[in-house]
Protein backbone atom coordinates (compact mmCIF):
# COMPACT_ATOMS: atom_id res chain seq x y z
CA UNK A 1 0.00 0.00 0.00
CA UNK A 2 3.04 2.58 0.97
CA UNK A 3 4.55 1.67 -2.14
CA UNK A 4 1.17 2.56 -4.37
CA UNK A 5 1.00 5.88 -2.47
CA UNK A 6 4.76 6.31 -3.33
CA UNK A 7 4.36 5.95 -6.66
CA UNK A 8 0.58 7.73 -6.95
CA UNK A 9 2.54 10.32 -5.82
CA UNK A 10 5.33 10.63 -7.83
CA UNK A 11 2.86 10.49 -10.84
CA UNK A 12 1.42 13.46 -9.73
CA UNK A 13 4.63 15.52 -8.97
CA UNK A 14 5.43 14.36 -12.45
CA UNK A 15 2.52 15.41 -13.99
CA UNK A 16 2.71 19.08 -12.07
CA UNK A 17 5.88 19.69 -13.24
CA UNK A 18 5.38 19.01 -17.27
CA UNK A 19 2.24 21.03 -16.75
CA UNK A 20 3.86 23.97 -15.77
CA UNK A 21 6.84 23.17 -18.65
CA UNK A 22 3.95 23.21 -21.17
CA UNK A 23 2.50 26.17 -19.87
CA UNK A 24 5.89 27.98 -19.42
CA UNK A 25 6.92 27.18 -23.18
CA UNK A 26 7.03 29.65 -25.95
CA UNK A 27 3.70 28.05 -28.05
CA UNK A 28 1.40 28.68 -25.03
CA UNK A 29 2.55 31.74 -24.17
CA UNK A 30 2.43 32.93 -27.54
CA UNK A 31 -1.35 32.35 -26.87
CA UNK A 32 -1.61 34.45 -24.07
CA UNK A 33 -3.30 38.07 -25.09
CA UNK A 34 -3.85 41.70 -23.78
CA UNK A 35 -5.96 43.91 -24.16
CA UNK A 36 -4.82 47.41 -26.29
CA UNK A 37 -6.82 50.95 -26.22
CA UNK A 38 -5.85 53.06 -28.95
CA UNK A 39 -6.77 56.54 -27.81
CA UNK A 40 -7.59 59.63 -30.32
CA UNK A 41 -8.16 63.46 -29.82
CA UNK A 42 -10.04 65.57 -32.03
CA UNK A 43 -7.95 68.67 -32.25
CA UNK A 44 -7.77 72.23 -33.80
CA UNK A 45 -4.45 73.86 -33.96
CA UNK A 46 -3.53 73.84 -30.52
CA UNK A 47 -7.14 73.64 -28.81
CA UNK A 48 -8.91 70.40 -28.37
CA UNK A 49 -12.40 70.09 -30.40
CA UNK A 50 -15.49 71.10 -29.42
CA UNK A 51 -19.35 71.31 -30.45
CA UNK A 52 -20.16 75.21 -29.98
CA UNK A 53 -16.35 76.54 -30.11
CA UNK A 54 -15.07 78.72 -32.65
CA UNK A 55 -12.13 78.25 -34.75
CA UNK A 56 -9.86 80.03 -37.26
CA UNK A 57 -8.64 77.72 -39.54
CA UNK A 58 -7.31 77.72 -43.37
CA UNK A 59 -5.05 79.38 -45.34
CA UNK A 60 -7.37 82.54 -44.82
CA UNK A 61 -7.39 82.21 -41.06
CA UNK A 62 -11.09 82.62 -41.23
CA UNK A 63 -13.38 81.46 -37.85
CA UNK A 64 -15.73 79.09 -37.93
CA UNK A 65 -17.72 76.56 -35.76
CA UNK A 66 -18.07 73.22 -36.10
CA UNK A 67 -21.31 71.10 -36.99
CA UNK A 68 -19.55 67.63 -37.24
CA UNK A 69 -16.40 65.83 -36.67
CA UNK A 70 -16.48 61.18 -37.46
CA UNK A 71 -14.44 58.98 -38.88
CA UNK A 72 -14.01 55.28 -39.27
CA UNK A 73 -10.79 53.62 -38.62
CA UNK A 74 -9.95 50.06 -40.37
CA UNK A 75 -7.39 47.33 -40.10
CA UNK A 76 -5.49 48.42 -37.40
CA UNK A 77 -2.31 46.58 -36.32
CA UNK A 78 0.31 47.21 -33.70
CA UNK A 79 3.94 46.75 -35.26
CA UNK A 80 6.23 44.42 -33.50
CA UNK A 81 10.55 45.35 -32.89
CA UNK A 82 10.75 43.10 -36.18
CA UNK A 83 8.68 45.36 -38.15
CA UNK A 84 6.00 42.43 -38.12
CA UNK A 85 2.02 43.67 -38.11
CA UNK A 86 -0.13 41.90 -35.44
CA UNK A 87 -3.79 42.97 -36.13
CA UNK A 88 -5.75 44.24 -33.36
CA UNK A 89 -8.59 41.77 -32.66
CA UNK A 90 -11.49 44.45 -31.96
CA UNK A 91 -14.00 44.05 -28.94
CA UNK A 92 -17.47 43.37 -30.59
CA UNK A 93 -19.34 45.97 -28.71
CA UNK A 94 -22.51 46.19 -30.57
CA UNK A 95 -22.10 50.07 -30.77
CA UNK A 96 -18.64 51.91 -31.68
CA UNK A 97 -17.06 48.81 -33.60
CA UNK A 98 -17.77 45.74 -35.98
CA UNK A 99 -15.69 43.54 -37.55
CA UNK A 100 -12.39 45.46 -38.09
CA UNK A 101 -14.22 48.83 -38.46
CA UNK A 102 -14.71 51.77 -35.51
CA UNK A 103 -16.53 54.99 -35.52
CA UNK A 104 -14.39 57.56 -33.88
CA UNK A 105 -16.69 59.80 -32.95
CA UNK A 106 -15.84 63.50 -31.41
CA UNK A 107 -18.99 65.90 -31.96
CA UNK A 108 -21.91 65.76 -28.76
CA UNK A 109 -24.69 66.92 -30.87
CA UNK A 110 -24.78 70.06 -28.95
CA UNK A 111 -23.97 73.96 -30.26
CA UNK A 112 -24.64 73.48 -34.49
CA UNK A 113 -23.56 69.84 -34.29
CA UNK A 114 -27.12 69.06 -34.63
CA UNK A 115 -27.14 66.30 -36.83
CA UNK A 116 -24.97 64.20 -34.68
CA UNK A 117 -25.28 61.71 -31.74
CA UNK A 118 -24.89 62.54 -28.14
CA UNK A 119 -22.72 60.31 -27.25
CA UNK A 120 -19.09 60.10 -28.67
CA UNK A 121 -16.12 57.65 -28.79
CA UNK A 122 -11.99 57.91 -28.52
CA UNK A 123 -11.04 54.79 -28.46
CA UNK A 124 -10.03 51.78 -30.96
CA UNK A 125 -10.32 48.89 -28.10
CA UNK A 126 -9.15 45.63 -29.11
CA UNK A 127 -6.23 42.65 -28.22
CA UNK A 128 -2.97 41.17 -29.34
CA UNK A 129 -0.99 38.62 -28.30
CA UNK A 130 1.24 39.66 -25.10
CA UNK A 131 4.66 41.30 -26.37
CA UNK A 132 6.72 44.50 -27.07
CA UNK A 133 5.56 46.59 -29.54
CA UNK A 134 6.94 49.83 -31.57
CA UNK A 135 4.93 51.35 -34.05
CA UNK A 136 0.74 51.50 -34.97
CA UNK A 137 -0.85 51.42 -38.34
CA UNK A 138 -4.74 52.19 -38.98
CA UNK A 139 -6.41 52.92 -41.98
CA UNK A 140 -8.96 55.58 -42.62
CA UNK A 141 -11.88 54.20 -44.14
CA UNK A 142 -13.70 51.26 -44.60
CA UNK A 143 -12.77 47.91 -46.56
CA UNK A 144 -14.62 47.58 -49.58
CA UNK A 145 -16.17 44.11 -48.41
CA UNK A 146 -17.98 46.68 -46.17
CA UNK A 147 -18.13 49.72 -47.79
CA UNK A 148 -21.10 48.76 -49.89
CA UNK A 149 -23.60 46.64 -47.96
CA UNK A 150 -26.71 47.88 -47.24
CA UNK A 151 -26.56 50.66 -44.36
CA UNK A 152 -30.09 49.85 -43.44
CA UNK A 153 -29.60 46.38 -42.35
CA UNK A 154 -25.79 47.10 -41.30
CA UNK A 155 -25.06 46.35 -37.71
CA UNK A 156 -23.64 49.90 -35.17
CA UNK A 157 -21.73 51.70 -36.24
CA UNK A 158 -22.38 51.24 -40.04
CA UNK A 159 -26.26 51.92 -39.72
CA UNK A 160 -25.70 55.90 -39.57
CA UNK A 161 -28.10 57.32 -42.57
CA UNK A 162 -25.14 60.80 -41.96
CA UNK A 163 -22.41 59.26 -42.62
CA UNK A 164 -23.93 57.26 -46.11
CA UNK A 165 -24.10 57.93 -49.16
CA UNK A 166 -26.90 56.95 -51.19
CA UNK A 167 -25.62 58.21 -54.64
CA UNK A 168 -22.88 56.18 -54.11
CA UNK A 169 -24.23 53.23 -52.07
CA UNK A 170 -21.21 53.64 -49.99
CA UNK A 171 -20.37 55.25 -46.51
CA UNK A 172 -19.20 58.42 -46.00
CA UNK A 173 -15.36 57.24 -44.14
CA UNK A 174 -14.56 61.24 -42.35
CA UNK A 175 -17.33 63.79 -42.10
CA UNK A 176 -16.34 67.29 -41.21
CA UNK A 177 -18.23 69.89 -41.10
CA UNK A 178 -17.66 73.70 -40.82
CA UNK A 179 -19.93 76.69 -40.65
CA UNK A 180 -18.13 80.43 -40.64
CA UNK A 181 -18.74 83.05 -37.97
CA UNK A 182 -19.40 86.49 -39.14
CA UNK A 183 -17.75 88.50 -36.57
CA UNK A 184 -18.36 91.89 -35.52
CA UNK A 185 -15.88 93.91 -38.28
CA UNK A 186 -17.81 91.95 -40.83
CA UNK A 187 -21.01 92.77 -39.76
CA UNK A 188 -20.19 96.22 -39.83
CA UNK A 189 -18.90 96.00 -43.77
CA UNK A 190 -22.36 94.49 -44.48
CA UNK A 191 -24.36 97.72 -42.86
CA UNK A 192 -24.10 97.12 -38.88
CA UNK A 193 -27.19 96.64 -37.03
CA UNK A 194 -29.85 93.16 -36.84
CA UNK A 195 -30.99 93.32 -40.48
CA UNK A 196 -27.30 93.85 -41.97
CA UNK A 197 -26.03 91.13 -39.85
CA UNK A 198 -28.91 89.23 -40.52
CA UNK A 199 -28.26 89.58 -44.22
CA UNK A 200 -24.84 89.14 -43.62
CA UNK A 201 -25.16 85.78 -41.95
CA UNK A 202 -27.31 84.60 -44.27
CA UNK A 203 -24.55 84.50 -47.04
CA UNK A 204 -22.29 82.71 -45.11
CA UNK A 205 -21.88 79.13 -46.59
CA UNK A 206 -20.98 76.24 -44.57
CA UNK A 207 -17.85 73.74 -45.78
CA UNK A 208 -18.20 70.67 -45.48
CA UNK A 209 -15.79 67.35 -45.84
CA UNK A 210 -17.23 63.92 -47.01
CA UNK A 211 -14.48 61.69 -47.68
CA UNK A 212 -15.36 58.05 -49.31
CA UNK A 213 -14.63 55.96 -52.10
CA UNK A 214 -15.79 57.34 -55.72
CA UNK A 215 -15.77 56.38 -59.47
CA UNK A 216 -17.67 53.19 -57.70
CA UNK A 217 -19.09 50.61 -60.96
CA UNK A 218 -22.44 50.08 -59.81
CA UNK A 219 -25.70 49.94 -61.64
CA UNK A 220 -29.51 50.23 -59.99
CA UNK A 221 -29.75 46.27 -58.76
CA UNK A 222 -26.31 45.46 -57.28
CA UNK A 223 -23.56 47.05 -55.03
CA UNK A 224 -20.09 48.14 -56.75
CA UNK A 225 -18.04 45.64 -57.83
CA UNK A 226 -15.00 48.33 -57.35
CA UNK A 227 -14.30 52.01 -57.36
CA UNK A 228 -11.83 53.92 -59.32
CA UNK A 229 -11.11 56.15 -56.20
CA UNK A 230 -10.76 54.37 -53.45
CA UNK A 231 -9.44 57.23 -51.26
CA UNK A 232 -8.73 55.12 -48.15
CA UNK A 233 -5.71 56.92 -46.43
CA UNK A 234 -3.36 54.27 -44.35
CA UNK A 235 -1.29 56.05 -41.73
CA UNK A 236 2.23 54.40 -40.13
CA UNK A 237 3.74 55.82 -37.02
CA UNK A 238 6.94 54.59 -35.73
CA UNK A 239 7.49 54.58 -31.81
CA UNK A 240 4.12 54.16 -30.91
CA UNK A 241 3.22 53.32 -27.22
CA UNK A 242 -0.85 52.78 -27.28
CA UNK A 243 -0.20 52.59 -23.00
CA UNK A 244 1.30 56.38 -23.29
CA UNK A 245 0.43 57.77 -27.27
CA UNK A 246 -2.39 59.81 -28.61
CA UNK A 247 -3.64 59.90 -32.11
CA UNK A 248 -4.37 63.15 -32.77
CA UNK A 249 -6.75 64.03 -35.37
CA UNK A 250 -6.22 67.83 -36.55
CA UNK A 251 -9.06 69.59 -38.63
CA UNK A 252 -6.27 73.07 -38.60
CA UNK A 253 -3.66 70.49 -40.32
CA UNK A 254 -6.75 69.08 -42.62
CA UNK A 255 -7.55 72.46 -43.97
CA UNK A 256 -3.81 74.17 -43.79
CA UNK A 257 -3.75 74.33 -47.52
CA UNK A 258 -7.44 75.47 -47.90
CA UNK A 259 -9.04 78.29 -48.02
CA UNK A 260 -12.56 78.57 -46.83
CA UNK A 261 -13.63 82.27 -48.28
CA UNK A 262 -12.76 81.19 -51.73
CA UNK A 263 -16.27 80.82 -54.12
CA UNK A 264 -17.16 77.42 -54.31
CA UNK A 265 -16.80 75.72 -57.75
CA UNK A 266 -19.96 76.28 -59.44
CA UNK A 267 -21.84 73.28 -60.01
CA UNK A 268 -20.32 71.04 -57.19
CA UNK A 269 -21.85 70.77 -53.37
CA UNK A 270 -20.05 73.02 -50.57
CA UNK A 271 -16.87 72.16 -49.49
CA UNK A 272 -15.28 68.50 -50.85
CA UNK A 273 -17.18 66.07 -51.56
CA UNK A 274 -14.02 63.93 -52.85
CA UNK A 275 -14.90 64.36 -56.38
CA UNK A 276 -11.55 64.45 -58.66
CA UNK A 277 -13.34 67.10 -60.71
CA UNK A 278 -14.10 69.52 -57.44
CA UNK A 279 -11.49 71.76 -57.08
CA UNK A 280 -12.37 72.57 -53.86
CA UNK A 281 -10.99 69.25 -52.97
CA UNK A 282 -7.08 69.91 -53.73
CA UNK A 283 -5.92 70.73 -50.47
CA UNK A 284 -7.94 68.22 -48.24
CA UNK A 285 -6.47 65.44 -50.79
CA UNK A 286 -3.03 66.87 -50.12
CA UNK A 287 -3.29 66.91 -46.24
CA UNK A 288 -4.16 63.41 -45.94
CA UNK A 289 -2.09 62.60 -48.56
CA UNK A 290 -4.13 60.98 -51.74
CA UNK A 291 -3.30 61.08 -54.90
CA UNK A 292 -5.60 63.73 -56.58
CA UNK A 293 -5.60 64.46 -60.33
CA UNK A 294 -2.05 65.51 -61.43
CA UNK A 295 -1.33 66.91 -57.83
CA UNK A 296 1.78 65.35 -56.45
CA UNK A 297 1.22 63.32 -53.41
CA UNK A 298 2.93 64.40 -50.21
CA UNK A 299 3.12 62.77 -46.74
CA UNK A 300 -0.45 63.33 -45.05
CA UNK A 301 -1.06 65.59 -41.95
CA UNK A 302 -4.06 64.99 -40.88
CA UNK A 303 -2.82 62.33 -37.90
CA UNK A 304 0.08 62.80 -35.68
CA UNK A 305 1.53 61.39 -32.42
CA UNK A 306 1.21 63.30 -29.12
CA UNK A 307 2.70 61.41 -25.96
Amino acid sequence: MRQQLTQLTFTAAALTGATALILGSPSVQALESKTVAINFAGQVGDAAFACGETYRVGTTNVAVTPQDFRFYISQVALVDAAGNEVPLVLRQDGKWQHQDVTLIDFEDKSGACGNGTAETNSQVIGSVPAGDYAGLKFTLGIPFGLNHIDSTLAPSPLNLTSLWWNWNAGYKFARADLMPVMEMSQLKQHGGGSHGGGDAMGKAQPFNIHLGSVGCQMDRTAAPVACKIPNRVVVMMDDFDPETDVVVADLAALLSSTDLTAENQEGTPVGCMSSPSDRDCAGIMETLGLPFNDQPVAAQSFFTKMK
